[in-house]
């Protein structure tokens, strides 16, 4: 597999990133500022890409590190923090390192998964390493937030795999492209949990050339008791789990996110 999720392999994915739809209005922002002000910092988010969460965490006066193994979304990050007043870089840390071996020698009060990036972990010793190393940096009785999409069973099962879907709407980048995004699975791996997916990028320059551009990686799915299970092996306890980001109770929408609150216990 590739252990950044395809994105360091494929540079435009860091160069789409912040202008694609769902992306840039995912209604996630303000829970993830709210942990980390309540947390106290500082905190820990793996998987910070371009800094959609990191800078805004920033922004509220909280200390942030934010790690990532591809090195084209960390410089995006590094572009977007250079316009920031000298308060709010100051209170940032980049480090390009692996979620599942990383070394960083201090304790957060908060660790944050913001938008799945622990689903590019294939296999249970990859999931267990990283947690592992989250564990080891977490202050005692700090928390982890572990983001995740909720499987659905009726898209799991239907039969599109092979089709192009998704309904997002055009966006314009800066130099004038337009692009259009579908995605597909290719194929489904029951046995180990895994989607092979395809994003696809359909460009139209200026000049009205045309382009297309596929970001490919497999993704894990989780279910909830198993993300509960895979937590208390790895030395927490689980005190919430929420189907949005308004902190409505798993269950209470179908299929929502399944988004774990979790407590360091022991170590």
């Amino acid at each position: 597999m590739s252990r950044s999720g395809g994105y360091d392999a494929q540079p435009f994915v860091a160069e789409l990133y912040d202008h694609i739809v769902p992306y840039r209005d995912r209604p996630d922002t303000a829970f993830w500022i709210d942990a980390a002000q309540a947390s106290g910092g500082p905190v820990l988010e793996i998987g910070c890409g371009t800094g959609r969460i990191l800078i805004p965490t920033a922004r509220a006066g909280v200390d942030i590190v934010g790690l990532d193994l591809s090195s084209h979304m960390l410089d995006i990050c590094r572009q977007k923090l250079s316009s920031e007043p000298e308060e709010v870089r100051s209170r940032v840390e980049l480090l390009h390192a692996d979620m599942r071996s990383f070394e960083l020698a201090r304790t957060f009060g908060l660790v944050t998964t913001p938008f799945r990036p622990f689903q590019h972990l294939t296999t249970v010793e990859d999931q267990l390493a990283c947690l592992a190393c989250i564990h080891r940096h977490l202050a005692p009785g700090g928390k982890l937030i572990l983001d995740l999409f909720n499987p659905s069973l009726p898209t799991m099962t239907s039969d599109t795999v092979g089709q192009e879907l998704g309904e997002e709407p055009e966006f314009t980048l800066p130099d004038g492209r337009r692009v259009v995004r579908r995605n597909r699975t290719v194929s489904r791996d029951y046995f180990n949990q895994i989607n092979y997916v395809e994003l696809i990028y359909y460009v139209t320059h200026p000049d009205g050339r045309a382009e297309r551009l596929v970001h490919s990686f497999p993704m894990r799915y989780l279910f909830r008791f198993e993300a509960e299970h895979l937590l208390v092996r790895s030395g927490f306890e689980v005190e919430a789990v929420y189907a949005d980001f308004e902190r409505h109770p798993y269950g209470s929408t179908y299929p929502g996110e399944l988004i774990l609150v979790a407590t360091k216990m022991w170590g």
